[in-house]
């Protein structure tokens, strides 16, 4: 038996109206602020902290590289918030050729991300603290 799990809130959340989409849209941007704050946080301290061990400096230049890419995929996903956002104007504006169904899948998808997005960065936090602190 394949049975699909759901996230109820997820699930309640598409089917409110889409002021509530529009908030949660807002959220997503603020927690990718936060985060970008958090990755230039992980940059200083990956600066200051160098290691002596040639396969520590090793770690800590992939560390380094994974923020850097961090921060483009921040920027880019926000990108993709603002566009969707965009679309929600013109939605509410009853612009043709716009589809509050379509609007509601790319939410949906977008929201699956962000939270794929959020279990990702979690972890790649811990390796950057647990790194930190055996310098």
């Amino acid at each position: 038996m394949n049975a699909t799990i759901s996230n109820p809130k997820a699930d309640l959340l598409l089917g409110a109206g889409l002021n509530v989409l529009h908030f949660e849209s807002g959220e997503w941007i603020e927690t990718l602020k936060l985060w970008k704050d958090e990755v230039r946080f992980f940059e200083n301290l990956l600066k200051r902290k160098e290691p002596i061990d040639k396969d520590k400096q090793e770690f800590s230049v992939m560390l380094k590289t994974l923020d850097k890419i961090h921060n483009n995929l921040f920027n880019d996903f926000e990108e993709e918030i603002m566009a969707h956002e965009r679309v929600l104007s013109q939605l509410e504006l009853s612009k043709t050729g716009l589809s509050d169904g379509e609007y509601r899948d790319v939410h949906r998808r977008l929201s699956a991300r962000m939270e794929t997005f959020k279990k990702d960065f979690t972890q790649f936090k811990s390796i950057v603290f647990n790194y930190a602190k055996h310098l």
